[in-house]
């Protein structure tokens, strides 16, 4: 219990990162790469809001000059001019949004990438912090949340936001005191839209760490559905993982309802708005101090420029809780290994080396006893030792040390007579062959599992080895032998078979 309150407490603390430090990052480390398509999306992004806007300010010469003028010989230009605005349109926001979103796929593409490149890059402490499932779930569930916003914001935010500049400086044109009338609500709005985007991150951290957990808990479930099984406890885990279902159930209810808030509220205020307009507008025109082509192009400038206004209020919800996952994502690539590499480290080239433990010291951070304390030892090269005490005692982390899985708190231990700290990670690791109590399979074939540590081994030695094992006789019994994918763990082979 104590474990699981300090991972909440881990994961937690992530939802610190300013909105603007994010942004940046995004922008500088992964966005400058793709200068040139982000370029050429911005040009359709420029030509398709100016013809929006074209279209709104086209509305006034169609009024007054061909329905109340009468002016016939202007109806096939201007209509073919109408026509050729949203053809044009169609195709500048195609371009748009399939570059952008190509982009942000690359983007969040190569943040996930970088993620797993780092967890691969840690030493067990950290594996140890942090289930199997939540790493899942931030590699998953936190990117998908990361990629729609990086994708949909980049796509939206920028086209929308210059839509609704260039249909607002139509409105300037047409009637600068009713476009003042008009945008005394928008600070309103942009309060409660901002109200909402901090509302939807923290809320987004929560449905995240839940399904995190979620995630965690279906993992466990499956990898031991054989004990499940055995022991009958099919309703316990339906109780348990509904728990966990019902919980993220709400809150994403919750967070729908907050979510869609802003409609009612925008709503409203827009029907103030034009309501204010039609009646002022209205005495304008009566008094002829404006024309209704000048009235109805306001109004559709007004109208049009809503939808952008909206899209944007619900992009920022997307966007808001896009930035909490950036947040999540980034504390993990942000994690320093424990174990690092000396600065001029060897390689190991020992044969039938002595190993020596002096005086060696390790605290797992989650536990309050010292695993190891003050442990002195030596194994002379050529022998063979075996490490005998009760569970718990220490052997599997004595065991874990030599390789540097996990680096000693206290002391040190020495491998001939260099400290293995001074010896560069990959030769010692290659100099030794791990035998574990833990068996692990990986969903592959045999060929893979059996030469997996060893790049580039033949068949010819990997049967070899299987030989030696006394495994090739059941192997080659499998469906397809040495092709047969074991499953996950190993799942279709016996207990034997799997050892």
């Amino acid at each position: 219990m104590i474990m699981k309150e300090k991972q909440d407490k881990d994961l937690l603390k992530y939802h610190k990162t300013p909105t603007l430090v994010l942004v940046r990052r995004i922008f500088k480390t992964y966005l400058g790469k793709y200068k040139g398509s982000v370029a050429l999306a911005t040009f359709f992004m420029l030509l398709s809001a100016g013809l929006t806007a074209g279209f709104a300010a086209m509305i006034e010469p169609i009024i007054d000059d061909v329905l109340s003028a009468g002016k016939l010989d202007r109806v096939w230009l201007l209509g073919g001019a109408i026509l050729a605005i949203f053809i044009i349109r169609g195709i500048a926001t195609y371009q748009h949004t399939i570059i952008m979103n190509k982009v942000g796929q690359m983007i969040v593409g190569q943040i996930q990438f970088d993620m797993f490149s780092r967890f691969l890059d840690l030493d067990l402490n950290f594996f140890h912090r942090h289930p199997s499932g939540q790493l899942i779930s931030r590699m998953t569930s936190d990117v998908n949340v990361m990629r729609m916003a990086v994708a949909e914001g980049i796509t939206g935010m920028g086209k929308n936001f210059v839509t609704l500049i260039f249909l607002v400086c139509v409105m300037f044109y047409q009637d600068w005191f009713l476009s003042c009338v008009a945008f005394v609500v928008f600070p309103f709005t942009a309060v409660f839209v901002a109200w909402v985007g901090r509302r939807l991150r923290k809320m987004s951290g929560r449905i995240q760490e839940d399904m995190a957990n979620l995630s965690d808990r279906l993992s466990q479930t499956f990898l031991g559905i054989r004990l499940v099984k055995a022991y009958g406890m099919e309703d316990h885990e339906r109780d348990r993982t509904g728990k966990s279902i019902f919980k993220v159930r709400e809150l994403t209810i919750k967070s729908a309802r907050i979510n869609n808030l802003s409609t009612p509220v925008n709503e409203s205020l827009v029907g103030l708005v034009v309501f204010t307009i039609i009646v002022y507008g209205g005495y304008q025109v009566a008094a002829g101090h404006s024309t209704a082509g000048e009235l109805l192009s306001f109004i559709t400038a007004f109208s049009m420029s809503y939808e952008p206004l909206k899209r944007m209020a619900k992009l920022n919800s997307a966007y808001q809780m896009g930035l909490g996952a950036a947040d999540r994502v980034f504390a993990m690539i942000d994690e320093n290994p424990e174990v690092v590499e000396a600065p001029n480290a060897k390689n190991a080239a020992y044969q039938k080396p002595d190993i020596t433990f002096e005086a060696v010291e390790y605290h797992y951070e989650d536990e309050q006893k010292k695993a190891l304390n003050g442990v002195s030892f030596n194994i002379q090269g050529g022998t063979v030792t075996a490490l005998v005490g009760p569970s718990g005692s220490g052997k599997t982390t004595i065991m874990n040390m030599i390789p540097r899985f996990f680096d000693a708190t206290a002391g040190r231990i020495l491998i001939g007579h260099e400290d293995i700290r001074n010896i560069s990670i990959a030769s010692l690791r290659q100099n030794i062959a791990l035998v574990s109590q833990d068996i692990t399979i990986f969903d592959d074939t045999v060929w893979a599992n059996i030469g997996y540590g060893r790049k580039g081994a033949y068949q010819d030695e990997i049967i070899k080895a299987a030989i030696a094992a006394e495994a090739d006789d059941f192997i080659r019994r499998l469906p397809q032998g040495y092709e047969t994918r074991l499953g996950e763990e190993g799942l279709k082979l016996s207990g034997g078979q799997r050892q």
